[in-house]
């Protein structure tokens, strides 16, 4: 027997079968909030969260950026307070851009792998003030140089690969001299891993991790990150480096090339325009891989809070789960702080 929407029913009376297609209710194992907990398939915690900051001369600054609210500059001294604050919130790691003074800078960026360099120290400083933290740092040069780009120029403004790969591990093995536990290359160097690998083993540093920005667009996301690090290119853009957001079977084999040269983990950059390249890569590779959700993603969501056109904070939370739900092992977001919050 079927029902249509104008029959009525009396107590005692026998209802009908529903029509064939109610039989299945999907919406029963939403229908509390316990069941949907129970069955739920992605599970954001906070061992998922790394926390970028950024490194400045100086002392006790702490200067916002103003298109990326609540992300700052800081001197190493803050820097070490942030990071005890971060492990307290249960965050397992941070990644460290340093921002020196411009005066520092030259064209091939040689304060990135001067020992007493802004990063060096406050890696540092954040071994004794957050001894459980682990100690990722970026690996480029775009913030060092005068000319904004990740390596050293031609005599036609181009970037040289092969001549950027030697200043990549003298800045690769100062920075692991001075503590860094995970070197994350991210200049998109053809033969960076290969070249960094063997540059720190014959060094001693065995068990230093590389995390690779494997796959890492040319992509109009970055702007924020470019005022924060103070790495705007003056001339041109990165896209002779960095991939083509049209291609996708690029970064298979950017990933593949760099785990035959010995990454340990792998990236992609941005984070949210790009879950089907980090599904991709999930199903393709058996490796930890990460998600950055960069800078353009959180001013984005951070500017439409603040004229509460959304929920910024669910917002927050689904960008990040359906990151971690297209492949993601690993994020890293401004938003940890919030989000470890949360999550407790």
């Amino acid at each position: 027997m079927s029902y249509t929407q104008g029959d009525h029913f009396h107590p005692g009376d026998v209802p009908p079968l529903p029509p064939e297609y109610l039989v299945k209710r999907p919406r029963r194992l939403r229908s509390h909030l316990g069941l949907r907990r129970l069955v739920r398939e992605t599970v954001l915690t906070r061992d998922d969260l790394i926390l970028p900051l950024f490194a400045c001369e100086g002392t006790r600054v702490r200067s916002e950026v103003a298109s990326m609210p609540g992300v700052y500059r800081e001197s190493v001294d803050r820097i070490a307070e942030s990071a005890r604050a971060a492990e307290q919130l249960g965050i397992p790691a941070v990644i460290l851009f340093g921002v020196p003074d411009r005066s520092q800078k030259d064209a091939e960026g040689r304060i990135a792998w001067a020992p007493d360099g802004v990063v060096p120290r406050a890696l540092e400083a954040i071994e004794r003030a957050a001894p459980s933290m682990l100690r990722i740092v970026d690996l480029c040069f775009c913030e060092y140089t005068n000319h904004g780009h990740c390596g050293v120029l031609t005599e036609h403004g181009e970037v040289d690969n092969d001549l950027t790969l030697p200043n990549l591990e003298l800045q690769a093995t100062s920075l692991a001299d001075a503590g860094a536990q995970v070197i994350a290359p991210s200049g998109m160097m053809d033969g960076t891993v290969a070249s960094v690998r063997n540059a720190l083993d014959e060094l001693g540093h065995t068990q230093v991790s590389i995390l690779s920005y494997a796959v890492k667009y040319a992509s109009g996301f970055y702007g924020p990150f470019r005022d924060a690090a103070d790495s705007a290119p003056a001339f041109g853009d990165r896209s002779t480096y960095q991939m083509d957001p049209a291609n996708a079977e690029e970064a298979l084999r950017e990933a593949r090339l760099d785990i035959e040269q010995g990454a340990d983990m792998l990236m992609v950059k941005p984070g949210l325009p790009y879950h089907d390249i980090l599904r991709r890569l999930r199903e393709e590779f058996d490796m930890p891989l990460a998600a950055y959700q960069v800078s353009g993603e959180y001013a984005m969501i951070k500017a439409a809070g603040a004229n509460g056109w959304i929920d910024e904070p669910r917002v927050m939370m689904e960008s990040l789960t359906c990151m971690k739900r297209a492949g993601a092992d690993m994020i890293l977001t401004y938003y940890a702080r919030e989000a470890a919050r949360l999550l407790r």
